[in-house]
């Protein structure tokens, strides 16, 4: 059987694998499939029908473009995500620097109201960023003392500072 026969008898099949998969017309991919069948023509081995193979091709190319299709979607929504990531405002407007300045404020002043050793926890940990031991060990008291103190401390925090939450 010649090529062009090929093609002749297995297009509409070939045709129909594809649109039922994709859920479009793709001549390049029929073209792809033919272009598979003749390469590997040699490595086809008569245990099925020739029909069938050339189906079972039909099919893979299908699988393999909604693959690459999924895969190239993806990575351009991705190269889309990173591209507005680092846009970045290089002039914050004057108004919201005075917000984030009044903000920081009260958040200082807040801290300033709290007792000295709530005061002190919450310097190491939320603003140094010591971890709950080493501030236990520069404070010389109990991991528990500190972590009560810094939970005492946020809930003071939350009632002084409730209208920025």
């Amino acid at each position: 059987m010649n090529f062009k026969e090929i093609v002749k008898n297995n297009k509409s099949n070939v045709r129909g694998i594809i649109r039922l998969i994709t859920k479009e017309t793709n001549e390049d991919l029929e073209q792809e499939v033919y272009l598979k069948v003749w390469k590997n023509s040699e490595k086809y081995k008569e245990k099925g029908s020739f029909k069938s193979w050339i189906n079972t091709v039909a099919k893979n190319v299908s699988k393999d473009y909604l693959k690459s299709l999924q895969k190239r979607t993806n990575d351009a929504s991705v190269r889309d995500d990173e591209v507005l990531l680092t846009v970045k405002d290089k002039k914050a407007s004057p108004e919201l620097r005075l917000i984030t300045n009044e903000r920081q404020h009260r958040i200082t002043q807040a801290i300033n109201q709290l007792k000295p050793k709530l005061r002190e926890v919450v310097m190491l940990c939320e603003i140094y960023g010591y971890t709950y031991e080493d501030a236990s060990f520069k404070l010389k008291c109990p991991l528990g003392t500190i972590k009560s103190r810094l939970y005492n401390a946020k809930k003071e925090l939350a009632i002084l500072l409730e209208d920025l939450l």
